[in-house]
Protein backbone atom coordinates (compact mmCIF):
# COMPACT_ATOMS: atom_id res chain seq x y z
CA UNK A 1 0.00 0.00 0.00
CA UNK A 2 1.41 3.68 -0.90
CA UNK A 3 -0.20 7.30 -0.66
CA UNK A 4 -1.43 8.22 -4.13
CA UNK A 5 1.35 10.77 -4.30
CA UNK A 6 4.08 7.68 -4.24
CA UNK A 7 1.69 6.01 -6.87
CA UNK A 8 1.57 8.69 -9.15
CA UNK A 9 5.28 9.25 -9.09
CA UNK A 10 6.15 5.48 -9.60
CA UNK A 11 3.67 4.75 -12.46
CA UNK A 12 4.73 5.70 -15.29
CA UNK A 13 8.97 5.97 -14.83
CA UNK A 14 11.89 3.02 -15.78
CA UNK A 15 13.47 1.81 -12.51
CA UNK A 16 17.12 2.06 -13.01
CA UNK A 17 19.36 -1.17 -13.38
CA UNK A 18 16.09 -3.52 -13.87
CA UNK A 19 16.48 -4.09 -17.58
CA UNK A 20 13.90 -0.99 -18.43
CA UNK A 21 11.23 -2.24 -16.43
CA UNK A 22 8.38 0.21 -15.45
CA UNK A 23 6.56 0.75 -12.77
CA UNK A 24 5.89 0.14 -9.00
CA UNK A 25 5.90 -3.91 -9.12
CA UNK A 26 9.38 -3.62 -10.61
CA UNK A 27 10.39 -1.37 -7.67
CA UNK A 28 9.99 -3.49 -5.19
CA UNK A 29 10.91 -6.50 -7.00
CA UNK A 30 14.38 -5.08 -7.30
CA UNK A 31 14.72 -4.37 -3.88
CA UNK A 32 13.74 -7.74 -3.00
CA UNK A 33 15.89 -9.51 -5.17
CA UNK A 34 19.04 -7.00 -5.54
CA UNK A 35 18.78 -3.90 -2.64
CA UNK A 36 21.10 -3.26 -0.68
CA UNK A 37 19.83 -1.37 2.46
CA UNK A 38 23.43 -0.13 2.99
CA UNK A 39 23.79 2.08 -0.06
CA UNK A 40 20.15 4.00 1.53
CA UNK A 41 18.74 6.08 -1.58
CA UNK A 42 21.52 3.91 -3.85
CA UNK A 43 19.84 0.91 -3.03
CA UNK A 44 19.78 -0.93 -6.38
CA UNK A 45 22.79 0.73 -7.55
CA UNK A 46 24.50 -2.25 -8.47
CA UNK A 47 22.71 -4.90 -9.94
CA UNK A 48 24.05 -7.90 -11.87
CA UNK A 49 23.02 -9.22 -15.38
CA UNK A 50 22.12 -12.34 -13.24
CA UNK A 51 19.79 -10.00 -10.58
CA UNK A 52 17.77 -8.36 -13.36
CA UNK A 53 17.17 -12.01 -15.02
CA UNK A 54 16.01 -12.81 -11.73
CA UNK A 55 13.95 -9.50 -11.02
CA UNK A 56 11.59 -10.27 -14.07
CA UNK A 57 11.22 -13.76 -12.71
CA UNK A 58 10.19 -13.23 -9.87
CA UNK A 59 7.77 -10.76 -11.56
CA UNK A 60 6.68 -13.07 -13.60
CA UNK A 61 5.49 -15.65 -10.96
CA UNK A 62 4.94 -13.58 -7.73
CA UNK A 63 1.51 -11.80 -7.41
CA UNK A 64 1.41 -8.62 -6.08
CA UNK A 65 -1.16 -6.17 -4.70
CA UNK A 66 -0.92 -2.57 -5.05
CA UNK A 67 -3.34 -0.36 -3.03
CA UNK A 68 -3.76 3.27 -2.33
CA UNK A 69 -3.92 4.00 1.50
CA UNK A 70 -6.46 5.97 2.93
CA UNK A 71 -5.90 9.58 4.81
CA UNK A 72 -3.92 12.81 4.24
CA UNK A 73 -0.25 11.67 4.39
CA UNK A 74 1.19 12.08 0.63
CA UNK A 75 4.22 10.23 1.87
CA UNK A 76 3.84 7.05 3.18
CA UNK A 77 4.61 3.44 2.33
CA UNK A 78 3.37 -0.20 3.82
CA UNK A 79 4.84 -3.88 2.13
CA UNK A 80 3.91 -6.62 3.50
CA UNK A 81 5.94 -9.16 2.02
CA UNK A 82 4.39 -13.18 2.47
CA UNK A 83 6.62 -16.35 2.41
CA UNK A 84 4.34 -19.40 3.62
CA UNK A 85 3.26 -18.85 6.87
CA UNK A 86 5.50 -16.13 7.87
CA UNK A 87 4.85 -12.29 7.07
CA UNK A 88 6.93 -9.08 7.53
CA UNK A 89 6.06 -5.78 7.38
CA UNK A 90 7.91 -2.47 6.92
CA UNK A 91 6.51 1.63 6.93
CA UNK A 92 8.07 4.59 5.53
CA UNK A 93 7.29 8.34 6.00
CA UNK A 94 7.85 11.22 4.99
CA UNK A 95 10.68 10.81 3.54
CA UNK A 96 12.79 8.17 1.61
CA UNK A 97 15.09 6.71 4.37
CA UNK A 98 12.69 6.98 7.15
CA UNK A 99 11.48 3.26 8.65
CA UNK A 100 8.91 4.21 11.14
CA UNK A 101 7.51 0.79 11.65
CA UNK A 102 8.80 -3.25 11.25
CA UNK A 103 6.48 -6.10 11.94
CA UNK A 104 7.38 -10.00 11.80
CA UNK A 105 4.66 -13.03 12.72
CA UNK A 106 2.86 -10.26 14.75
CA UNK A 107 5.83 -8.95 16.52
CA UNK A 108 6.25 -5.34 16.51
CA UNK A 109 10.05 -4.67 15.73
CA UNK A 110 9.98 -0.88 15.62
CA UNK A 111 7.14 2.28 15.78
CA UNK A 112 8.00 5.36 15.76
CA UNK A 113 4.59 6.44 14.83
CA UNK A 114 5.26 9.79 16.27
CA UNK A 115 7.61 11.97 14.82
CA UNK A 116 11.26 11.86 16.93
CA UNK A 117 12.98 15.19 17.69
CA UNK A 118 15.52 14.43 15.24
CA UNK A 119 13.12 14.22 12.59
CA UNK A 120 11.25 17.17 13.07
CA UNK A 121 14.64 19.02 13.52
CA UNK A 122 15.56 18.12 9.82
CA UNK A 123 12.16 18.78 8.72
CA UNK A 124 12.36 22.87 9.96
CA UNK A 125 13.08 25.09 7.08
CA UNK A 126 11.82 28.16 8.91
CA UNK A 127 15.74 29.43 8.88
CA UNK A 128 15.73 29.80 5.43
CA UNK A 129 14.65 33.41 3.90
CA UNK A 130 15.35 34.86 1.16
CA UNK A 131 17.93 37.15 2.62
CA UNK A 132 19.38 34.98 5.05
CA UNK A 133 19.85 32.22 1.73
CA UNK A 134 21.41 35.06 -0.02
CA UNK A 135 23.81 36.44 2.35
CA UNK A 136 25.07 32.42 3.66
CA UNK A 137 25.95 31.89 -0.30
CA UNK A 138 27.69 34.22 -0.90
CA UNK A 139 29.88 34.68 2.77
CA UNK A 140 29.96 31.02 3.51
CA UNK A 141 33.13 29.03 3.92
CA UNK A 142 33.40 27.18 0.66
CA UNK A 143 35.13 24.44 2.48
CA UNK A 144 31.58 23.12 4.06
CA UNK A 145 29.81 22.94 0.88
CA UNK A 146 32.43 21.97 -1.08
CA UNK A 147 32.19 18.29 -0.87
CA UNK A 148 28.58 17.98 -1.85
CA UNK A 149 28.60 20.73 -3.94
CA UNK A 150 31.25 18.90 -6.49
CA UNK A 151 29.78 16.10 -5.93
CA UNK A 152 25.99 17.51 -7.35
CA UNK A 153 28.99 19.16 -10.29
CA UNK A 154 30.03 15.65 -11.45
CA UNK A 155 27.28 13.57 -11.10
CA UNK A 156 24.73 15.84 -12.57
CA UNK A 157 26.97 17.42 -15.60
CA UNK A 158 27.44 13.57 -16.38
CA UNK A 159 23.70 12.43 -16.45
CA UNK A 160 23.06 15.52 -18.88
CA UNK A 161 25.92 14.69 -21.34
CA UNK A 162 24.92 11.06 -21.25
CA UNK A 163 21.30 12.28 -22.73
CA UNK A 164 22.69 14.42 -25.20
CA UNK A 165 25.27 12.01 -26.51
CA UNK A 166 22.57 8.93 -26.61
CA UNK A 167 18.60 8.35 -26.98
CA UNK A 168 16.59 8.37 -23.95
CA UNK A 169 13.13 8.92 -23.39
CA UNK A 170 11.33 11.68 -25.88
CA UNK A 171 14.99 13.22 -26.61
CA UNK A 172 13.99 16.47 -25.49
CA UNK A 173 17.69 17.59 -24.82
CA UNK A 174 18.65 16.49 -28.17
CA UNK A 175 16.04 17.85 -29.92
CA UNK A 176 16.56 21.37 -28.27
CA UNK A 177 20.04 21.40 -29.48
CA UNK A 178 19.35 20.49 -32.79
CA UNK A 179 16.61 22.37 -33.71
CA UNK A 180 17.46 25.90 -31.37
CA UNK A 181 21.27 25.40 -31.69
CA UNK A 182 24.52 25.35 -29.63
CA UNK A 183 24.27 28.91 -28.32
CA UNK A 184 24.58 29.17 -23.97
CA UNK A 185 20.69 30.38 -23.55
CA UNK A 186 19.65 27.20 -25.16
CA UNK A 187 22.12 24.79 -24.02
CA UNK A 188 21.55 25.66 -20.24
CA UNK A 189 17.64 24.28 -20.97
CA UNK A 190 18.82 21.57 -22.88
CA UNK A 191 21.53 20.04 -20.87
CA UNK A 192 19.17 20.18 -18.12
CA UNK A 193 16.30 18.11 -20.01
CA UNK A 194 18.78 15.74 -21.48
CA UNK A 195 19.56 15.03 -17.74
CA UNK A 196 16.21 14.28 -17.06
CA UNK A 197 15.48 12.65 -20.54
CA UNK A 198 18.25 9.67 -19.20
CA UNK A 199 17.13 9.34 -15.79
CA UNK A 200 13.37 9.27 -16.80
CA UNK A 201 14.15 6.30 -18.93
CA UNK A 202 16.28 4.70 -16.42
CA UNK A 203 20.10 5.54 -16.73
CA UNK A 204 22.01 3.80 -14.28
CA UNK A 205 24.20 7.19 -13.54
CA UNK A 206 23.60 8.50 -9.79
CA UNK A 207 22.16 12.08 -9.52
CA UNK A 208 22.79 14.53 -6.54
CA UNK A 209 18.84 15.44 -5.57
CA UNK A 210 17.56 18.32 -4.07
CA UNK A 211 13.95 18.41 -2.13
CA UNK A 212 13.91 14.61 -2.48
CA UNK A 213 14.12 15.08 -6.50
CA UNK A 214 16.43 13.94 -8.77
CA UNK A 215 14.78 16.20 -11.18
CA UNK A 216 15.05 19.15 -9.35
CA UNK A 217 18.36 18.46 -8.74
CA UNK A 218 19.13 18.13 -12.09
CA UNK A 219 17.30 21.52 -12.74
CA UNK A 220 18.59 23.75 -9.89
CA UNK A 221 22.60 22.76 -11.22
CA UNK A 222 22.89 21.78 -14.47
CA UNK A 223 21.94 25.16 -15.80
CA UNK A 224 24.18 27.17 -13.16
CA UNK A 225 27.22 24.90 -14.49
CA UNK A 226 26.43 24.92 -17.84
CA UNK A 227 25.88 28.80 -17.96
CA UNK A 228 29.52 29.07 -15.89
CA UNK A 229 31.40 27.38 -17.69
CA UNK A 230 30.08 29.03 -21.35
CA UNK A 231 30.66 32.15 -20.20
CA UNK A 232 34.43 30.95 -18.33
CA UNK A 233 32.61 32.13 -14.89
CA UNK A 234 35.39 31.28 -12.16
CA UNK A 235 34.67 28.12 -10.31
CA UNK A 236 34.33 29.73 -6.71
CA UNK A 237 31.48 31.92 -7.75
CA UNK A 238 30.03 28.70 -9.76
CA UNK A 239 30.11 26.92 -6.22
CA UNK A 240 28.04 29.84 -4.43
CA UNK A 241 25.75 29.89 -7.23
CA UNK A 242 24.55 26.73 -6.46
CA UNK A 243 24.96 27.29 -3.34
CA UNK A 244 22.44 29.89 -3.81
CA UNK A 245 20.52 27.54 -6.36
CA UNK A 246 19.86 24.75 -3.73
CA UNK A 247 19.03 26.70 -1.32
CA UNK A 248 16.36 28.60 -2.90
CA UNK A 249 15.15 25.36 -4.56
CA UNK A 250 15.05 24.06 -1.34
CA UNK A 251 12.93 27.25 0.35
CA UNK A 252 10.63 27.24 -2.39
CA UNK A 253 9.56 23.31 -2.13
CA UNK A 254 9.12 22.61 1.71
CA UNK A 255 6.80 25.18 1.60
CA UNK A 256 5.14 23.01 -0.91
CA UNK A 257 5.49 19.91 0.91
CA UNK A 258 7.46 16.55 -0.70
CA UNK A 259 4.72 15.48 -3.14
CA UNK A 260 2.24 17.89 -4.67
CA UNK A 261 0.00 18.42 -7.77
CA UNK A 262 2.27 21.51 -8.25
CA UNK A 263 5.59 20.44 -10.38
CA UNK A 264 8.27 21.04 -8.13
CA UNK A 265 10.87 21.18 -11.29
CA UNK A 266 9.21 25.33 -11.09
CA UNK A 267 10.83 25.88 -8.02
CA UNK A 268 13.83 24.61 -9.25
CA UNK A 269 13.84 26.55 -12.52
CA UNK A 270 13.58 29.33 -10.53
CA UNK A 271 16.15 29.23 -8.25
CA UNK A 272 18.62 28.39 -11.33
CA UNK A 273 17.42 31.46 -12.84
CA UNK A 274 18.25 33.41 -9.68
CA UNK A 275 21.86 31.83 -9.83
CA UNK A 276 22.56 32.57 -13.25
CA UNK A 277 21.20 36.52 -12.31
CA UNK A 278 24.11 35.87 -9.78
CA UNK A 279 26.52 34.68 -12.46
CA UNK A 280 25.39 37.90 -14.74
CA UNK A 281 26.27 40.23 -11.15
CA UNK A 282 23.28 40.47 -10.27
CA UNK A 283 22.46 41.72 -7.04
CA UNK A 284 19.70 40.53 -4.17
CA UNK A 285 17.21 43.02 -5.94
CA UNK A 286 17.90 41.20 -9.53
CA UNK A 287 17.98 37.65 -7.83
CA UNK A 288 14.74 38.12 -5.78
CA UNK A 289 12.98 39.56 -8.96
CA UNK A 290 14.13 36.92 -11.15
CA UNK A 291 12.75 34.36 -9.26
CA UNK A 292 9.45 36.33 -8.03
CA UNK A 293 9.08 36.65 -12.17
CA UNK A 294 9.63 33.00 -13.05
CA UNK A 295 6.95 32.02 -10.20
CA UNK A 296 4.39 34.55 -11.72
CA UNK A 297 5.08 32.52 -15.28
CA UNK A 298 4.65 28.90 -14.55
CA UNK A 299 2.73 28.59 -11.17
CA UNK A 300 -0.33 26.72 -12.52
CA UNK A 301 2.20 23.94 -13.75
CA UNK A 302 0.87 20.41 -12.67
CA UNK A 303 2.90 17.37 -11.71
CA UNK A 304 1.59 13.95 -13.16
CA UNK A 305 4.29 11.90 -11.76
CA UNK A 306 7.79 10.86 -13.63
CA UNK A 307 7.80 9.98 -16.93
CA UNK A 308 9.61 11.24 -20.37
CA UNK A 309 7.75 14.22 -20.34
CA UNK A 310 9.15 15.87 -17.35
CA UNK A 311 12.42 16.82 -19.50
CA UNK A 312 10.34 19.33 -21.31
CA UNK A 313 8.85 20.75 -18.04
CA UNK A 314 12.23 21.17 -17.17
CA UNK A 315 13.14 22.83 -20.53
CA UNK A 316 10.53 24.89 -19.81
CA UNK A 317 11.24 26.35 -16.39
CA UNK A 318 14.91 27.04 -17.31
CA UNK A 319 13.65 29.17 -19.98
CA UNK A 320 11.31 30.81 -17.53
CA UNK A 321 14.35 31.38 -15.13
CA UNK A 322 16.26 32.85 -17.99
CA UNK A 323 13.19 35.17 -19.07
CA UNK A 324 12.62 36.09 -15.22
CA UNK A 325 16.45 37.81 -15.44
CA UNK A 326 15.93 39.56 -18.97
CA UNK A 327 13.01 41.23 -17.69
CA UNK A 328 14.08 42.84 -14.83
CA UNK A 329 17.32 43.87 -16.57
CA UNK A 330 15.13 45.43 -19.36
CA UNK A 331 13.27 47.36 -16.49
CA UNK A 332 9.99 44.94 -16.39
CA UNK A 333 8.79 43.15 -13.62
CA UNK A 334 5.12 41.77 -11.88
CA UNK A 335 4.04 43.47 -9.54
CA UNK A 336 1.99 42.97 -6.26
CA UNK A 337 -1.41 42.20 -7.19
CA UNK A 338 -0.26 40.64 -10.05
CA UNK A 339 -2.15 37.04 -9.47
CA UNK A 340 0.01 35.37 -7.02
CA UNK A 341 2.47 37.88 -6.77
CA UNK A 342 2.93 40.13 -3.62
CA UNK A 343 5.39 41.97 -1.81
CA UNK A 344 8.39 40.63 -1.14
CA UNK A 345 9.72 37.14 -2.35
CA UNK A 346 9.24 35.12 0.64
CA UNK A 347 5.41 36.36 0.46
CA UNK A 348 5.06 35.08 -2.90
CA UNK A 349 6.92 31.86 -1.98
CA UNK A 350 4.38 31.54 0.61
CA UNK A 351 1.28 32.59 -1.64
CA UNK A 352 2.82 29.47 -4.48
CA UNK A 353 3.43 27.21 -1.28
CA UNK A 354 -0.02 27.46 -0.56
CA UNK A 355 -1.51 26.85 -3.76
CA UNK A 356 0.72 23.81 -3.81
CA UNK A 357 0.09 22.67 -0.43
CA UNK A 358 -3.82 23.54 0.23
CA UNK A 359 -4.96 24.59 -2.89
CA UNK A 360 -3.53 22.13 -5.64
CA UNK A 361 -5.16 19.17 -2.97
CA UNK A 362 -7.81 18.20 -4.77
CA UNK A 363 -5.85 18.98 -8.48
CA UNK A 364 -3.66 15.87 -6.59
CA UNK A 365 -6.34 13.67 -6.03
CA UNK A 366 -8.20 13.66 -8.91
CA UNK A 367 -4.86 13.30 -11.16
CA UNK A 368 -3.97 10.54 -8.97
CA UNK A 369 -7.94 9.07 -10.15
CA UNK A 370 -7.16 9.53 -13.64
CA UNK A 371 -3.81 7.90 -13.57
CA UNK A 372 -4.87 5.02 -11.57
CA UNK A 373 -8.27 4.72 -13.39
CA UNK A 374 -9.99 5.71 -10.37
Amino acid sequence: MASGSIIKNVKSVIVPNTGNLKGIEASIAAGIIAGDPGKELEVISCVSEEEIESIKEYLEYTPMKIKCLEGDSIFDIVITLFSEEDYAKIRISDYHTNITYMEKNGKVLLDKSDASEDTKELLDYSLLTMEDIWDYARTCNLEDVKESIEKQIECNMAIAEEGIKNPYGANIGKVMLDRYGGGIENRVSAMAAAGSDARMHGCEMPVVINSGSGNQGITCSVPVIEFARGNNIEHTKLLRALVLSNLLAIHQKSQIGTLSAFCGVVCAGAAAGAAISYLQGGGFKEVSHTLVNTLAMLSGMVCDGAKPSCAAKIAFSVNAGLLGHDMYAYGNQFYCGDGLVTKGADNTISNIGRLGRQGMRETNNEIIRIMTGG
